[in-house]
């Protein structure tokens, strides 16, 4: 068997497995005169990812990384003589750490219109400076999948449901990373999840917004891991923090656009009784979330399985949605009296409600939500029904 250490039965894993990943037959989504861009926070497998598939290829490629200033000053030139002499005789460019090479956006459109054939695969852990670079110069020029840290879909290719749930405590507390899935105990987990936290977290922000300290961004996602699943406010963090309520927003941005947190807003239709303007911060994963608070111990421990269990099921149904094509807007609803439903989604022209249950509670769907979407549907999702929603 694979995977974990758990207190009673182990699905031990092997250092060097190789873990499925949706995406990693990259030749399905690659477009002659077409760059296809892979984002998702750093270590989640981008890199793997490209070059397991450059090693299959039969194309002719020619694979570079934004570390590489040489690369820079040919990529970044905005001279199509430059980048047609560059990567004539290749069939793929392959460009890993995309987001440090300035205009690589530009550079990446002089390629595609004026190269026949040439193929692109992008990489980049930063959002706010490749999907930033890229979008414009490249509108109607792109596909981008989005890699996220291990999903239990993907586990499920490796464990039968009835090992995901006898693992779901080791997710929970030490989340999904690749190189944390494949550690052998829980010390060497969260050494790593630490290591990340430490080394990586902050790297894209710091190296591109100038920002000389992560503290105050460490200190932020503090508070965040501890509101997880609660509605935010600015007003009060910006207080906790001892800065002012802009400087609180722009940190919640770069850190969302970095792949650190995932914002999910209020739904309403405009009524009066529902709250539509403050939103719930959730982390990609949650072996980041409890490096940040330093809390590694087990459930029966703690006081906020509730919240982690939140945290998991919501990003684990926006890996669902990703993966599976399953289109939809996402929301939380909650009204000014505390009536709540703690996921939404709006597909189809239908809302779904979903109510995240860690405890076995009975639980009903609020009055008011049947009574204002008479339409709409509404589950309990717990322990005995959670695969169902995220595989």
């Amino acid at each position: 068997m694979i995977f974990g250490v758990l207190v009673q039965k182990t699905y031990l894993c092997k250092s060097k497995m190789k873990i499925y990943r949706t995406y990693q037959d990259l030749g399905r989504y690659l477009k002659p005169e077409k760059v296809l861009v892979i984002l998702g926070p750093r270590q989640v497998g981008k890199t793997t990812l490209l070059e397991g598939f450059l090693k299959k290829t039969s194309l002719k490629t020619k694979k570079v990384t934004g570390d590489d200033l040489a690369v820079h000053s040919v990529l970044g030139s905005r001279s199509l003589k430059e980048i047609r002499s560059f990567v004539e005789g290749y069939e793929l460019i392959a460009i890993d750490e995309a987001q440090k090479i300035p205009h690589i956006g530009l550079g990446m459109k002089l390629m595609v219109d004026h190269i026949p054939g040439i193929q692109v695969i992008a990489t980049g852990s930063s959002s706010f400076e490749l999907a930033g670079q890229v979008g414009e110069p490249l509108t109607g020029r792109k596909t981008t999948l989005m890699l996220y840290p291990v999903a239990q879909m993907e586990m499920a290719r490796h464990l039968n449901r009835f090992e995901l749930k006898e693992s779901l405590e080791e997710f929970l507390v030490y989340g999904a990373y690749p190189a944390v899935i494949t550690a052998g105990t829980r010390d060497e987990k969260a050494r790593l999840l630490r290591e990340l936290t430490g080394a990586y977290l902050f790297k894209d922000i710091l190296e591109f917004e100038r920002i000389k300290s992560p503290q105050l961004l460490l200190d932020l996602l503090r508070l965040l891991a501890f509101q997880t699943g609660s509605e935010v406010s600015v007003n009060e963090l910006s207080q906790n923090l001892k800065v002012d309520n802009k400087t609180v927003k722009r940190y919640l941005e770069l850190l969302e656009k970095s792949f650190i947190i995932f914002s999910l807003r209020g739904f309403s239709r405009n009524l009066r009784k529902e709250i539509s303007k403050k939103a719930k911060y959730y982390f990609y994963d949650t072996g980041i979330l409890n490096a940040v608070i330093a809390n590694f111990n087990p459930l029966s421990h703690r006081n906020d399985a509730g919240r982690l269990w939140e945290n998991f099921l919501v990003m684990e149904r926006l890996k669902k949605q990703a993966y599976t094509s399953l289109f939809a807007n996402n929301f939380f609803w909650r009204t000014w009296s505390g009536k709540e439903v703690d996921f939404v989604e709006e597909r189809g022209g239908k809302l779904f409600g979903y109510e995240f249950k860690w405890g076995a509670k009975n639980s009903r769907p609020p009055r008011l939500w049947l009574d204002t979407y008479p339409e709409a549907s509404w589950k309990v999702v717990d322990r005995s029904n959670y695969l169902d929603f995220i595989l």
